[in-house]
């Protein structure tokens, strides 16, 4: 079959992806059933028995266009003030082509004539008129009614396509769609208007000519030529349409039929399903914002395909236009991106391009193009299973139409445009800017603890092991993140999480997860506070200490399944690791379920990367005891890091090497003179557990060995 190259038809702008799919289908049904198309190099190319020479004969000569009508609209030609002209020349005319327009005006008419109207029609006998047309109208108009509006039993609903039921604002889609059937061919004679070939062969092959647009409205789907301020050299332009274009533009949109089901879903008692169309997600576009989801009708993502497809193909690949994530039906934008990289989506889809119906120059809509979304298997976005529960409430309650504190809004945001960033790639990067994005939602929420109680929003809790293996990046900061994020400490009959001092929770555990939940009050155990990390990490090494002392405990019993390295350690003191990058990764490597997370040993360095002297005899004195008590602890006195944490390292260090003394140590120094700074930078990294075989190497660091003593 012969191959057509349709530079004229794009995926961007909407008006040319419609004319696309309206090219394909009215050849497929009115002259060749086995034509096939797709999507190569963002044009359209057509496999047809027809050339190009005979496609465009086809058009001007034999094209019978699709009954196009809506007498429930003011300005649809049906009434008194309406502009009748092309609805009337397309009425009287005699020639076949027209004769299933004619048909459909003449059902139209004599339903506006019996239920006597004058004027549109509005509440109740809009809704009588909408359903005597669905029960009249010849077969031949019903592509346009389901893709224009759907019965239910609640009333009419509009699918965002083709605005409130063929207009958009003061723009009335059918009447226009006649008045340019006129502009293309005589009505009398079916034979081409004198424009009409060239304005064909820019619509299909792109042609250029002089005069190829006329002063007429285009609407929502090509916002380059709706005219408006600013749109040519001067301070205002007028709309400009090739005809052919707005012709082929409404065909296409015949291919999308609504129904109206129940979704079993919370929140849902009964919506509209529009194919590939989801509600708006302000994220993952250049000009995103919160805002536009507000007064955006919603978003769709247009399908393209990349094999030679059938109209028949095509039409089912619409009819079950309803992307699936994890076994639901896509909600958003953002629920949507995750589909596309899952395979919850028809095979033979090779990308979406995503169009959002958004509030442009003052109170028009118009279908912006958003984003290109491969279709790829992306199994890193399997892990969003972990949080989706928890983000479907959270976007409940904090989403664009709520009112939640600014801080929980804009974090929301943030979160999405992360998830939207690893659908499309997912790399150790884009994760961790994940992680780092849930972990400031949960300290905006324990900031609105109030709020977000009030809401019944749990903290989000039991990220699975494998967020740790896709965002590892090898990096110090995830390292020793990790290593804090995961500590606990059994103290009496508790476990002490680290993460309780980061937020208002009550934790729990067993061999086989953890659990977190608000705490009833915010606690005393909430040291952690913005601005420099030591003194935050200093705080909460204190607030355990205070735990460890009431609990009646007499070493240090903190412990972590991925201990961190001595040289990841000196990094931190040295301040050669990104602090609020650090930061970031604790807050978000806290949520994950850490009682799944199997031990791993650390590596130990050479003798050239590990800390200093001072750190070693602060650390001895942390040396952890054993929950179940086969360790010797050092007791524990809080006053050597009182000292350190004041920058008094001379001090600290002295009162360290006398508690090493008299826990039968023989440290090789008495007293270090140490900066104040180091001091306290020592004193917080006193907090990331190390593995016993590194203890080891601070022994051999700073104590004299047994047969030193004995000689």
């Amino acid at each position: 079959m012969p191959t057509i190259t349709l530079h004229g038809c794009a995926p961007v702008p909407l008006a040319h992806y419609l004319k696309a799919l309206g090219i394909l289908r009215l050849v497929s049904e009115q002259r060749d059933i086995y034509a096939k198309a797709a999507w190569r190099d963002d044009h359209l190319e057509l496999w047809t028995e027809l050339d190009s020479d005979a496609l465009v004969r086809f058009f001007l000569a034999e094209y019978s266009p699709s009954p196009v009508l809506a007498p429930w609209n003011g300005g649809s030609g049906f009434f008194p003030k309406d502009n009748k002209e092309a609805l009337s020349a397309i009425k009287g005319s005699g020639i076949p082509r027209l004769t299933a327009y004619r048909s459909g005006i003449a059902a139209a008419s004599k339903e506006v004539e019996c239920l006597g109207l004058k004027e549109k029609p509005d509440g109740d006998m809009k809704g009588l008129l909408l359903q005597r047309c669905r029960n009249a109208f010849p077969e031949d108009v019903l592509d346009w009614l389901d893709a224009a509006l759907v019965l239910g039993q609640d009333g009419a609903k509009f699918p965002p396509l083709l605005g409130t039921g063929g207009n958009d604002g003061r723009l009335e889609f059918t009447n226009n769609f006649m008045q340019r059937i006129t502009d293309v061919m005589d009505p009398q004679t079916g034979k081409p208007t004198s424009d009409s070939e060239r304005w064909l062969r820019a619509a299909l092959f792109a042609e250029s000519s002089l005069g190829l647009a006329t002063k007429a409205p285009i609407g929502q789907f090509y916002p380059g030529a709706a005219g408006g301020a600013n749109s040519t050299s001067g301070f205002d332009g007028a709309s400009a349409v090739n005809p052919w274009d707005f012709i082929l533009m409404i065909e296409g949109a015949l291919l999308f039929a609504a129904a109206s089901v129940k979704r079993l879903e919370i929140g849902d008692d009964g919506t509209l399903v529009y194919p590939f169309c989801v509600r708006q997600a302000g994220v993952g576009y250049a000009s995103a914002a919160g805002t536009d989801e507000a007064d955006a009708r919603c978003e769709m993502w247009m399908p393209l395909w990349s094999e030679p497809t059938k109209l028949g193909e095509l039409r089912s690949i619409f009819s079950e236009g309803r992307a699936q994530v994890r076994g639901r039906s896509a909600r958003n934008g953002v629920d949507f991106a995750q589909a596309a990289v899952t395979l919850g989506v028809d095979r033979g889809i090779g990308s979406f391009q995503r169009y959002g119906f958004q509030v442009r120059n003052g109170l028009s809509y118009f279908a912006t193009p958003l984003d290109r979304v491969m279709v790829r298997r992306n199994a890193h976005a399997d892990m969003l299973a972990d949080i989706e529960p928890w983000h479907d409430r959270l976007r409940q309650k904090a989403g664009p139409r709520a009112e939640p504190p600014a801080s929980i809004g804009r974090a929301l945001n943030q979160v999405e445009r992360r998830i939207f960033e690893v659908c499309r790639q997912g790399t150790a990067a884009n994760v961790q800017s994940l992680l780092a994005a849930l972990g400031a939602t949960q300290r905006a929420l324990g900031r609105s603890f109030k709020w977000t109680t009030e809401n019944y929003l749990r903290p989000l809790h039991g990220l699975g092991v494998r967020w740790l293996a896709v965002s590892d990046d090898a990096s110090p900061e995830f390292r020793l993140a990790q290593s804090l994020a995961a500590t606990r400490a059994w103290v009496g009959n508790e476990t002490l999480w680290f993460r309780q001092h980061l937020e208002p929770l009550s934790m729990g555990s067993n061999r086989d997860r953890s659990w977190a939940s608000w705490a009833d009050q915010p606690t005393n155990d909430i040291a952690w506070h913005d601005g420099d990390l030591s003194e935050a990490l200093n705080a909460i090494l204190m607030r355990r200490m205070i735990r460890l002392g009431q609990s009646g405990a007499r070493g240090w019993p903190d412990w972590s399944p991925r201990p961190a390295s001595l040289e990841d350690i000196t990094a931190f003191i040295e301040g050669r690791v990104n602090e609020p990058l650090l930061a970031d990764l604790i807050w978000g490597l806290a949520l994950v379920d850490w009682a799944r997370v199997p031990e791993v040993q650390q590596r130990t360095v050479t003798t050239e990367a590990i800390p200093s002297s001072f750190y070693a005899m602060l650390r001895l004195c942390l040396r952890r005891a054993s929950h179940r008590g086969e360790e010797t602890s050092i007791p524990l006195v809080p006053a050597i890091f009182h000292r350190a944490i004041a920058g008094d390292g001379s001090a600290a260090s002295e009162l360290a090497a006398r508690r090493l003394q008299a826990s039968g140590y023989a440290p090789l120094v008495r007293k270090l003179p140490v900066a104040g700074h180091i001091s306290r930078r020592t004193a917080a990294s006193m907090l990331f557990p190390i593995a016993p075989s590194d203890f080891r190497i601070l022994e051999h660091m700073i104590l004299k060995q047994q047969n030193e003593q004995t000689a």
